[in-house]
């Protein structure tokens, strides 16, 4: 029979309590003593932190709201920065331990549950810098918690709860559509489709429309620009991924061993006679999954938020079997993935130094990655975007602060994308630095700089491709750093002159959304 939340004991609180604050204590300690630079879509919020809408290209607004909050509170440092999603590390593993005895397990399910959420080399990494990924993956956590509370008892506080969870979420990232559906989905094909024929499903949804409709009316406002920027990163920067890469993603991004238990979860909840009353999940994640399967060129991390949830009900699942036979069953897998895990930190989460990182990933074989299909140096990606940003203000600033004054009165400096201008803009702080403005996503939307001729400094990209907007374009400097993205080392910093066409009208043919 399912436990229930209220009949949790002190102890199992204090356990539960324990093992959440391990994630939290790790990733506090590698932001405070370890770690790298600003990641460069931290810097890009920041950016939109600093321009609250009712929404942005790329994505909802929740999370920029959140990390304003945040930035009036704690400050801009790194550590400040990062210290909510190390917080909400540790709910994940919280509300994973609680859906674990709410589906009826004991000791053994939660320390399962925990250890698999707690090693998953994915979300090691999404909860060591900010964004909404890991707003995206608690959000899930405490839904599919809500939606085991329903299936065990279904009260209308549930449903209202549900309903304001799954808009917010909505709020933070589209992609909690696939839950929404997929819970619609499971209550369909499930003998709980009589909850179909009263008030509440429809009041979860309506709840859950009406929160979500703020950044539907911005994207009204704003000629659908999330759609288009969806559309452009599926068809061009996420081109090169199959779904080949999307299957084989959901087993490394959790760490191959805890495989075991999320395909024993999934089990759990289709076959087995106690986990057939939570059904439901196994359709959410099966709806999830066979949805960004059908698009072909989904990132395999989409399906993160997806995991607590089968971790749970695999959890219960091996406690349940080894009581019989096998025993130290559990133990051993408990270890394994521990170990595995601990073998896995360095390659999701920035805790070495970057030399000894270099080192340790070769003497593993691992090549550096790209889920866009970059070309890479040393490092792989996630790590390669959280160098460079500060030593390219100096050298924008070097370049600014050359130039005469009068011609200083009428700098902007161009990036090509948003992390160039985002870092250009958060470091003028620190660097004399004029404002930034790029094509790139909401920069775009945020606009130029009233000053119709311009003295543009540029980073990167051709002169003589300038020079059919400019009518004099110079090379001031060469920016340089090292263990960053190789298209954002080794460029070019031009200063370019005597627009040829109003920049109000070069700026409607420039538009970038990706």
């Amino acid at each position: 029979m399912a436990g229930n939340a209220n009949s949790l004991k002190k102890n199992e609180y204090f356990l539960i309590g324990l093992l959440s604050l391990i994630p939290v204590l790790i990733h506090l300690y590698t932001n405070a003593f370890a770690g790298y630079g600003y990641f460069r879509d931290e810097l890009y919020y920041i950016a939109c932190s600093n321009r609250l809408d009712l929404g942005y290209v790329d994505q909802p607004p929740f999370s920029i709201y959140i990390l304003s909050v945040s930035r009036l509170l704690f400050g801009d440092s790194l550590f400040a920065i990062r210290l909510l999603p190390a917080v909400a590390s540790g709910f994940i593993v919280f509300f994973s331990c609680l859906m674990a005895r709410n589906l009826g397990g004991k000791k053994s399910a939660v320390i399962i549950t925990a250890v698999a959420v707690i090693f998953s080399p994915i979300y090691l990494g999404m909860f060591a810098i900010y964004s909404m990924n890991s707003f995206d993956i608690l959000l899930w956590s405490v839904s599919s918690y809500i939606v085991i509370l329903i299936l065990i008892e279904s009260k209308l506080k549930y449903w209202i709860t549900l309903g304001l969870i799954i808009g917010v979420g909505l709020l933070n990232k589209i992609g909690f559509l696939w839950f929404g559906f997929g819970f619609f989905m499971g209550l369909l094909l499930t003998n709980k489709r009589k909850e179909l024929l009263t008030v509440k499903p429809y009041l979860c949804a309506l709840i859950a429309l009406l929160i979500f409709s703020i950044y539907i009316i911005w994207n009204f406002k704003n000629d659908f620009a999330h759609l288009e920027f969806i559309r452009n990163a599926t068809s061009e920067k996420y081109s090169q991924l199959t779904a080949k890469d999307f299957i084989l993603g959901q087993i490394t991004n959790m760490n191959p061993l805890s495989f075991i238990i999320w395909l024993l979860g999934l089990g759990y909840f289709l076959f087995d006679k106690q986990g057939e009353k939570f059904r439901v999940l196994s359709i959410i994640y099966i709806t999830s999954f066979l949805i960004l399967l059908i698009n072909g060129h989904s990132k395999a991390e989409y399906l993160t938020a997806a995991y607590p949830m089968l971790f749970a009900g695999g959890g219960v699942f091996i406690e349940k079997f080894t009581e019989v036979k096998l025993k130290r069953a559990k133990y051993i897998l408990i270890f394994l993935i521990i170990i595995s895990g601990i073998l896995i930190t360095p390659l999701a989460l920035p805790i070495l130094p970057v030399d000894s990182y270099i080192k340790y990933a070769g003497s593993l074989g691992m090549a550096p990655s790209s889920s866009e299909g970059k070309k890479l140096s040393e490092l792989p990606q996630f790590y390669s975007d959280m160098f460079g940003w500060e030593e390219l203000a100096q050298d924008v600033s070097k370049v600014y602060l050359a130039l005469p004054e009068e011609e200083r009165k009428r700098a902007i400096v161009f990036g090509r994308n948003y992390g160039e201008a985002s870092s250009i803009e958060f470091f003028k702080k620190k660097y004399p630095l004029p404002d930034a403005i790029s094509n790139h996503n909401s920069f775009w939307i945020w606009g130029y700089s009233k000053i119709e001729n311009p003295v543009l400094i540029i980073i990167g990209g051709e002169k003589d491709e300038h020079l059919k907007v400019f009518e004099s374009v110079d090379q001031a400097a060469i920016h340089t750093a090292k263990y960053s993205m190789p298209y954002e080392n080794n460029i070019p910093v031009f200063i370019a002159k005597n627009i040829k066409t109003p920049i109000s009208e070069v700026w409607k043919k420039i538009k970038q959304f990706e």
